[in-house]
């Protein structure tokens, strides 16, 4: 259920209460909503700005002789206020009729007729190493941040920042706020536990969540981000753990643009896009994508099923939880949590008659076994698998399904990939290497095609480090793909059929480095030497 309607059963049931309410006290009820967004409150004679607010009360009608003079009071008007305002009036020969407000009702119509002043608060700014002035005037600034909008400024300010997660971590006196930026985890602020309650139950309310629980929790949260006039829906995936000192939240963020998830804007080089290409024109075989949490899976997968979505296929997907939503393409939800599998799920939408299926993650022997079987009856199976590596992934993917000449044809393409920062062009400095780092990429890069090469002078080539800028405080901005791709050839389909027996992730990568393979490292360092990353982020992130 959207919040608007969440909201609105809320106002439903306040609305309710309230005439109950006004029945017990002897009120005529009046429901606000009627009226709260045009009726424009007494401004003069019957009550001052200061007395509305401090008896929660509202002029709404000035009477005259003939007519009453009306106030909308509330549950929280003191007995007094009522008993002495008719006295007041009956004096002067009036009459003054109250009728019982919801609080809601009450609050709508002192927003509109003294609007609270909008605080502007402080941007975040994240700190550098060792600075702990930044990080002591950012915590000021969110321990000041109104309890009604410390999540929202929270989420609000890691959007801009062009924040991945935003970290909610319990230290024993006080809660460290983190945010990841490209990759990198920062220190942000440090808040007291006073306003991590607020926090935490403001989370919980959103995402449907027990700020209390002792178990792990899994929700999300929907928010419209509107920035420099334009608007962008921002999907939020809560995880909850108790920690020894208390519930740690991570809240994953990810920037809803359909137009992003194209495969052009990643960045993808010439002959690994076009080895995309040409597995995905099929209409069968098996896709998988491998690496670690946080290298892009999910962006580079939903960017292919992009690209095929059109009029002529059907395209089904299985998620646990669904990360984007697209149009055109029929998204199906599996709540592992509570016993479901992508399997059982899978063996549901093959019914369907699907040209393309997306499985989120395959994680069992029977969601791999299901998964290849549908690929070699005529659909493009797209999928996610965890391993450091193609030819890892392929040996795993032996050790969970055996020996199967059957299936030997079914993988068609692994992808590895991993995301790491790319350097700021207008700051970045060429160094030259010393002679242990050049002999190091010389060995790296031995036996590498001399076309994968281009423009690179192996014999004298500098390297780059990052150098701080107005816009790039750490020297980096944005990150880059760093891709390895397995082209599952005869030879390569020889380990699956059996026709060689030892098929571990050493003698599949031998073989696939024979028919042009560049692994991640080689493809990290090929992108560190062009200028694009440095060779401490690619062994950081690889």
């Amino acid at each position: 259920m959207d919040e608007k309607k969440i909201q609105q059963q809320r106002r439903d049931h306040e609305e309710k209460s309230t005439e109950s309410r006004a029945a017990i006290l002897g009120l005529p009820y009046l429901d606000a909503r009627e009226f709260e967004q045009q009726l424009d409150l007494v401004r003069e004679g019957m009550m001052t700005t200061e007395d509305m607010h401090k008896y929660r009360m509202v002029p709404l009608q000035m009477g005259s002789e003939h007519e009453p003079y009306r106030f909308g009071v509330t549950s929280n008007t003191p007995q007094s206020v009522l008993e002495k305002t008719k006295k007041e009036y009956s004096d002067k020969g009036r009459e003054a009729q109250l009728f019982l407000l919801s609080n809601t009702g009450y609050m709508a119509l002192m927003n509109r007729y003294d609007p609270p002043r909008k605080v502007i608060y402080e941007d975040i700014t994240i700190a550098k190493s060792g600075d702990s002035s930044t990080i002591a005037e950012v915590s000021k600034t969110l321990n000041s941040v109104g309890s009604d909008q410390i999540l929202d400024f929270l989420i609000d300010q890691a959007d801009k920042l062009g924040a991945s997660d935003i970290h909610v971590e319990n230290q024993r006196s006080y809660i460290r706020i983190r945010m990841r930026v490209d990759g990198a985890l920062h220190p942000v602020a440090e808040i007291s536990k006073e306003k991590y309650r607020i926090l935490m139950g403001a989370i919980g309310s959103r995402a449907n969540i027990s700020s209390a629980a002792k178990t792990s929790q899994s929700g999300h949260i929907q928010k419209d981000i509107t920035r420099d006039g334009s608007t962008h829906l921002l999907n939020i995936r809560i995880e909850t753990v108790p920690s020894m000192y208390g519930q740690d939240a991570v809240m994953r963020l990810f920037n809803f643009d359909e137009a992003m998830l194209n495969l052009d804007l990643l960045g993808i080089p010439e002959r690994e896009m076009s080895e995309i290409r040409e597995i995905t024109r099929h209409p069968r075989g098996m896709m998988l994508m491998v690496g670690p949490t946080g290298s892009g899976k999910s962006t580079t997968l939903y960017s292919v099923l992009n690209a095929l979505n059109n009029s002529e296929r059907k395209i089904l997907t299985l998620e646990d939880p669904i990360e984007y939503g697209i149009s055109g393409i029929t998204q199906i939800p599996v709540d592992s949590t509570h016993g479901q599998t992508f399997a059982d799920g899978l063996r549901s939408i093959l019914r369907l008659d699907p040209d393309v299926v997306m499985v989120g993650e395959i994680r069992d022997v029977d969601t791999a076994k299901t998964a290849i079987q549908a690929s070699i009856t005529g659909h493009l199976v797209l999928s996610s698998f965890h391993a450091n590596s193609t030819s890892a992934a392929f040996s795993r993917m032996i050790g969970m399904i055996g020996i199967n000449p059957i299936f030997s044809s079914a993988i068609r393409l692994l992808i590895a990939q991993r995301l790491v920062r790319r350097l700021y062009d207008e700051s970045k400095e060429a160094y030259e290497p010393d002679e242990a780092t050049k002999k190091w990429v010389l060995r790296t890069l031995d036996g590498v095609h001399a076309d994968r090469l281009q423009g690179i002078d192996l014999n004298n080539f500098k390297l780059y480090r990052p150098r701080p800028h107005a816009d790039a405080p750490f020297g980096y901005k944005g990150r880059i793909v760093i891709m390895e791709q397995m082209v599952v050839s005869h030879e390569i389909q020889a380990f699956l059929r059996g026709d060689i027996a030892d098929a571990n992730p050493e003698n599949i990568e031998k073989t696939a480095k024979g028919q042009g393979l560049i692994t991640l490292i080689q493809a990290g360092t090929i992108a560190a030497l062009r200028g694009h990353t440095t060779l401490e982020e690619v062994n950081r992130a690889i």
